[in-house]
């Protein structure tokens, strides 16, 4: 089973098509998880989910970032700057009816879900358990809540990341531990690891090797399309991967 990993799209047509191509022609994937912010600071929130409707692999969890959530209720104070919220309400205003049918309905509005794949217990958030939307998961993260899990899957950090935690369990055959996984896929259309490139990942649940893959895309005809309705910020920080 192997398992395509997904998240903050924001948006960015040409990341969102340039990624699908790369996985069409170097991999074979099983199913997909689609981690949250699919729409917002870029231009493109309507044609990405026409592409995810036409999706060509099996999508087991499919659930809002903060953006989703934020856009749907009308709702920005947690935004942390006023040019973040005057993007989202201008992503509000455009989208259209078909957008808005499926983030109202084909997705998951709780920013979580919790599922089982190929045997193993399986948890999809877009930030954390203790704020599924604007929390982040940290590397060498301790916490008990996750122990329950063999994977964790996570967004919303736009940064990468893969680590194993061991936690002190009664069971004498693994030496008194159990083992969660926790990755982050980065970002496929907003990334913030000094990296301009479309990112994403591969796992293969049995094995539990993780491939990390970074995508070169079209970034000059992505910022294209922006207009002055919308900070220059989020048209210029895809150069430089921030």
């Amino acid at each position: 089973m192997k398992l395509l990993l997904l998240s903050d799209i924001h948006g960015n047509r040409e990341a969102f098509l340039s990624v699908l191509q790369h996985i069409a022609s170097h991999h074979h994937v099983d199913a997909a998880l689609v981690l949250g912010d699919v729409i917002d600071y870029g231009m493109h929130s309507n044609e990405i989910v026409r592409v995810l409707q036409k999706f060509p692999y099996r999508i087991v969890a499919n659930i809002w970032g903060n953006h989703e959530n934020a856009i749907a209720k009308d709702a920005y104070d947690q935004f942390s700057s006023e040019r973040g919220r005057r993007c989202a309400r201008y992503t509000r205003e455009h989208m259209d009816e078909n957008a808005w049918e499926y983030v109202q309905n084909e997705m998951t509005k709780e920013g979580i879900l919790s599922f089982d794949l190929g045997g193993k217990k399986c948890l999809a958030v877009h930030g954390s358990l203790q704020d599924p939307f604007w929390g982040s998961i940290k590397i060498n993260l301790s916490d008990e809540a996750y122990r329950q899990y063999d994977f964790v899957f996570s967004g919303h950090s736009h940064i990468p990341h893969m680590f194993e935690v061991y936690y002190e369990t009664e069971d004498i055959m693994r030496r008194n531990k159990k083992k969660t996984v926790f990755i982050n896929p980065g970002s496929v259309g907003q990334p913030r690891n000094h990296n301009n490139r479309a990112q994403y990942a591969i796992i293969d649940v049995e094995t539990e090797q993780v491939l990390f893959e970074k995508v070169f895309y079209n970034i000059k005809k992505e910022q294209k399309d922006y207009n002055d309705a919308v900070d220059v910020f989020y048209r210029d920080r895809l150069e430089l991967g921030i």
